[in-house]
This record gives C-alpha cells, structure tokens and sequence, in this order.
C-alpha cells in the first residue's frame, strides 16, 4: 500500500475554506500551458466566394461570375 504525497501542504496559519479555494485555482491556472494553439486556416469552401467590396456587374450571366473569384 503505497501513500501519496499531497500536492501542497499549509506550513502556518489557519486559512479558510474561501483562501484555501483561492490557491487551489491559482494553483491550477498556472500548470496550464502559457501557449495558445494557432487555428487552423478557414478552408477555400468555408470563406466567401467573393471577396468584400467586389462590385457585382449586371449582365447576361452576372449570376453565375458572382460567385467566381476574380
């Protein structure tokens, strides 16, 4: 039977049940890794077709180049 030992121990005091929370989520925010991933670029399907500010021109078949890139 093996015994653990605890993560942190209080060496002097009485704290509450509010401070002893409180260095528990201090405790637990700074083991997180300080580097965010990068996301992953939007896919040629997920961005739009055209780009902002591109003006629509109208004509025969002005429909179907709109959604072409230019």
């Amino acid at each position: 039977m093996s015994v653990e030992e605890p993560l942190f121990r209080i060496v002097r005091g009485v704290p509450t049940v509010e401070e002893l929370a409180a260095l528990v989520g201090a405790i637990a925010v700074r083991s997180r890794p300080a580097v965010r991933p990068t996301p992953a670029p939007a896919s040629v399907w997920a961005r739009s077709g055209r780009p902002v500010g591109a003006a629509l021109t109208p004509g025969v078949a002005a429909w179907r180049s709109s959604g072409l890139p230019r």
